[in-house]
């Protein structure tokens, strides 16, 4: 019976797995991130989008038009602000697709090295099996023809 198949590189090929959940991992926190970001984006977009709209409508006084200017203001600064943060966040966002893709692939590098070595040492052992079967044969049919 020949002996079982054994991957020299199991380890490795475990640590690149943990190295792979880790990137997927770290790309889930990032999307996290970066979607929070967005919705805070979005929500100040639409203060700033409603605050324009009630003063257009209005009819105020020197200090309230002054107030509504300041608030218009901060919320653009706010806006640009957080905009700022948003296109970090997608650079990260980016940058960790692209370890956990680098990642996925040297894993299955080291899979399909694994696979290749299991197809051909179970050919090499059909191969010595069958050359064993073989001498068998001819030994038998040595000692029937004597």
């Amino acid at each position: 019976m020949a002996k079982p198949f054994a991957f020299k590189l199991e380890k490795v090929l475990d640590y690149r797995g943990q190295l792979e959940e880790q990137a997927k991992g770290e790309l889930a926190k990032a999307r996290r991130a970066y979607d929070a970001q967005l919705a805070a984006v979005d929500d100040l977009g639409v203060k700033l989008r409603e605050h324009l709209a009630a003063g257009e409508d209005a009819r105020r006084s020197v200090n309230e038009m002054w107030l509504w200017r300041q608030y218009k203001d901060a919320l653009q600064q706010d806006l640009a602000r957080e905009r700022a943060v948003l296109q970090t966040l997608e650079l990260k966002l980016h940058q960790r697709r692209l370890e956990a893709v680098e990642r996925s692939k040297d894993r299955k590098l080291l899979e399909k090295l694994k696979e290749t070595q299991a197809r051909k040492h179970h050919e090499e052992a059909s191969a010595r099996e069958e050359k064993e079967n073989d001498e068998m044969a001819a030994l038998r049919h040595e000692s029937q023809d004597i």
